[in-house]
């Protein structure tokens, strides 16, 4: 079969190879997946340099979300039958830029017959992210106001969709006009063009200097500083990556001027910690798909040649929604 592999830790044009390799065998609580259509994330850029906190033994393949069709069990397999349409995330070092993946059945959710392939195959890592940082972390309450930064991205589209569908009233920041209008079809309340607009005080004004009851930043530097100075008394700043590049190391008085909390998010952590609660989020966020209350933005589909493209214009900050891949 077919799949792209890290062969030494570089951008993901120098870093990726196109190679044939052995279609895997599931072992023990696996399930064998044929792909049909994978998501590109940040985080694969990350493990393409070297820096996710994961470093799988060169070569690897990486691809942390599709959706599949599964083909064969491994030993034990009581949950799904093979021809079951599937999503979520492979084991790696066999990611999900390939013919056919390797799943772990605690990592494998039905499929919402509600999304197609390449839409189901978005709807795992960033929803989940929002889905647990909005009600697990924040807990969103209707009638709040919910800032969302990098608002036209993977992530950022997600919270708008979920915060939405809570209750919420939702302010997206992006920057350039092209994104500030898909943050605008998403149905975010207030969209701020931080390259023409000074966010802080785009949001007080927006919020009558009320401020952001709570805060979902995937960007970290200069968008968390501002954040601070717009979230509410006793609002609630999501950390939830630093796609800028920059980890602030923030003031701790500050927080005491309004009593706002700082909230850290590794979502990938609930898989170990909470399984189950991931299970949860999986059925809420199939009913809201279904009901079509949240929808994955699709920003582009990518034939299997280009994944190293799209992961390089992922890293560069050109792309809105997500990238999907077809093998």
């Amino acid at each position: 079969m077919k799949a792209w592999q890290v062969y030494r830790n570089a951008e993901p044009r120098e870093a990726l190879r196109l190679a044939e390799v052995d279609r895997p065998e599931p072992g023990p609580g696996q399930v064998l997946v044929r792909v049909r259509a994978s998501a590109l994330n940040f985080p694969d850029v990350l493990l393409c340099l070297g820096l996710y906190q994961i470093k799988p033994p060169l070569p690897f393949t990486p691809g942390l979300e599709l959706c599949g069709e599964v083909v064969a069990l491994g030993e034990g397999v009581a949950d799904f039958s093979p021809g079951d349409r599937v999503l979520g995330t492979p084991v790696l070092p066999g990611g999900a830029f390939a013919d056919y993946v390797l799943m772990d059945v605690a990592d494998t959710f039905t499929a919402p017959s509600s999304l197609d392939d390449e839409a189901a195959a978005c709807l795992h890592i960033a929803y989940q992210t929002a889905w647990f940082g909005l009600h697990r972390r924040a807990h969103l309450q209707p009638g709040e106001t919910l800032l969302v930064h990098a608002g036209a991205g993977g992530v950022g589209s997600a919270a708008i969709q979920v915060g939405r569908a809570a209750g919420a009233r939702t302010i997206a920041v992006v920057g350039g006009a092209a994104k500030a209008e898909v943050a605008q079809k998403l149905g975010a309340d207030v969209v701020i063009d931080r390259r023409e607009q000074d966010f802080v005080a785009a949001v007080k004004e927006a919020t009558g200097g009320h401020g952001a009851d709570v805060v979902f930043d995937p960007v970290g530097g200069e968008a968390y500083t501002g954040s601070a100075k717009c979230v509410a008394f006793e609002g609630r700043i999501i950390v939830v990556g630093f796609a800028g590049g920059t980890v602030q190391a923030p003031p701790l008085n500050h927080a005491l001027v309004k009593n706002y909390s700082i909230v850290g998010l590794h979502w990938g952590l609930y898989r170990r910690k909470d399984p189950q609660a991931i299970v949860r989020a999986h059925a809420e966020l199939t009913a809201l798909a279904d009901s079509g209350a949240v929808a994955p933005l699709i920003g582009g589909r990518l034939a299997f040649d280009e994944v190293p493209d799209g992961l390089t214009r992922l890293g560069a900050g050109e792309t809105v929604g997500r990238l999907v891949v077809k093998p």
